[in-house]
């Protein structure tokens, strides 16, 4: 069974930062990438950034040149480096996770809330 427990969202002001954490926990985990999606109220999901294990990234057009996603692979933990943060990034943001062993699945964690402030 694969466990994710995130960390890092919280309450800030317009322009502000934050970073969140997604530690992935498994018995002989083989992960092919990881992601952060985030649920506005009143909206669908939507994908934010993905990361592959070599390293390859892939960021949503709203959020490319603004968010970093970055990965220590050892660890099985990713994270989201938010800087200059508006209120429209307000959202539940969630890890997930695509593994290939012990099987190939998708997993999710339950989410952070970040809130921005005007």
């Amino acid at each position: 069974q694969v466990q994710l427990v995130e960390s890092g969202g919280g309450l800030v002001q317009a322009g502000g930062s934050l970073r969140l954490s997604c530690a992935a926990s498994g018995s002989d985990l083989g992960i092919n990438y990881m992601a952060w999606y985030r649920q506005a109220p009143g909206k669908q999901r939507e994908r934010v950034a993905l990361i592959f294990s070599g390293g390859i990234t892939v960021y949503a057009d709203f959020v490319k040149g603004r968010f970093t996603i970055s990965t220590n692979n050892a660890a099985n933990t990713v994270y989201l480096e938010m800087p200059n943060l508006k209120p429209e990034d307000t959202a539940v943001y969630y890890c997930m996770v695509q593994t290939m062993t012990p099987n190939v699945g998708d997993y999710w964690g339950k989410g952070t809330l970040v809130t921005i402030s005007s």
